[in-house]
C-alpha cells in the first residue's frame, strides 16, 4: 500500500480546486512556433479556452503543486502553440461539458469525449485519439468479473455522464430481460472518486477507459487488474460548436502540424499510449 499512497495525491485535486465549480488555468505558450492562422476572435483574445473535466489520468490531472499535466493537456497546449495563442483550461463537470461549450464558456472541448453520432447532432468533432472501455477490479478478482454480463448483482463505480455508464445501463436492460439481477451502478462526479470506491472496497468493479486503467496499474501494479479484455473501441475527439467552422479547420490544421513535426507521437509515447494514435 505504500506505493499507492505515494501516488494518490497526484490523482486528486487539492481542496482549493474542490471548493469551486469551475477553475480556469492558463498555460502560457509562445508564438514562435505558430504555423496556422487562428480565427480572428481567437487571435484577438490571444488564447483558446478549452473545457475539460480534469481528473482522468493519464489524459488530464493535477500534479502535487496544483498544476495540470497529462496527454490531453500537452496536446491542447501544443495545438494552441501552433495557433500562436495560449491554452486556457477550464474545469467543467463531464455531464455538463457540452452545455458549457454551447453556452460559450469555452471554445473547444478536450476531455476524452467520444465522437458519437448522437453527440454529432449537437457539436462537431476533430478526432485525435482512439480508446476502449474496461472494467478494473481488485487484484485476485474475487468476484470473477470478465465482462459486462458478470456485473449482474454486483456494484460498479462510474463517472457521471461517461460512455461506460451508458454501457452498463444498456447491459442492465439485457439482464432484466433475461430475468437476472441488474448491476448496481454507483455514480460519482469525478473519475478519481469512482476509482477510490474500488480501492477501499465499496464496489466490485470500476468502469473506465483502458488508458486510465493502465495508468492505475502502472502506479499500483499489486493492487488492481482488468476484469476481462477491453471492449467498445471508439475515437476521442475535440468538440466544437457547429457554427465555429473556421476554428475547427484551424484546429485540424494545427493537429496535422504537430503530427508532421513529431510532437504528437512524442507526447503519446511519453504517456505510454502511442498505440491509441490516430
Amino acid at each position: 500500500m505504500r506505493a499507492f499512497r505515494a501516488v494518490l495525491p497526484r490523482l486528486r485535486p487539492g481542496p482549493a480546486f474542490l471548493s469551486v465549480a469551475l477553475v480556469a488555468v492558463s498555460i502560457a505558450t509562445t508564438t514562435r512556433a505558430q504555423s496556422v492562422q487562428p480565427p480572428a476572435a481567437i487571435a484577438d483574445a490571444r488564447k483558446m479556452v478549452i473545457c475539460a473535466d480534469i481528473g482522468s489520468p493519464p489524459l488530464s490531472f493535477y500534479k502535487d503543486d496544483g498544476s495540470l499535466t497529462g496527454a490531453e493537456i500537452e496536446l491542447g497546449n501544443a495545438i494552441a502553440k501552433q495557433l500562436g495563442v495560449s491554452a486556457e483550461w477550464k474545469q467543467v463537470q463531464f455531464d455538463g461539458i457540452i452545455p458549457a461549450l454551447i453556452a460559450r464558456q469555452c471554445d473547444v472541448i478536450m476531455s476524452e469525449l467520444y465522437d458519437k453520432p448522437k453527440r454529432r447532432e449537437v457539436v462537431d468533432f476533430v478526432d485525435y485519439l482512439a480508446s476502449s472501455q474496461s472494467l478494473v477490479v481488485l487484484k485476485g478478482n474475487a468476484s470473477h468479473i470478465t465482462g459486462l454480463a458478470d456485473l449482474s448483482g454486483k456494484k460498479v463505480a462510474v463517472e457521471n455522464g461517461t460512455t461506460i455508464q451508458s454501457l452498463v445501463d444498456e447491459e442492465n436492460k439485457k439482464l432484466a430481460g433475461e430475468g437476472k439481477a441488474q448491476a448496481q451502478v454507483v455514480v460519482f462526479p469525478k473519475d478519481t472518486d469512482a476509482f477510490q470506491a474500488l480501492r477501499i472496497g465499496q464496489v466490485d468493479a470500476y468502469g473506465t477507459t483502458i488508458k486510465t486503467a493502465g495508468y492505475y496499474f502502472k502506479q499500483a501494479p499489486d493492487l488492481f487488474e482488468l476484469g476481462g479484455p477491453p471492449f467498445a473501441q471508439a475515437v476521442i475527439g475535440a468538440a466544437f460548436r457547429k457554427e465555429d467552422i473556421d476554428l475547427q479547420k484551424a484546429f485540424a490544421a494545427a493537429l496535422e502540424a504537430i503530427r508532421k513535426d513529431g510532437t504528437y507521437r512524442k507526447i503519446l509515447e511519453s504517456w505510454g499510449i502511442e498505440r491509441d494514435a490516430l
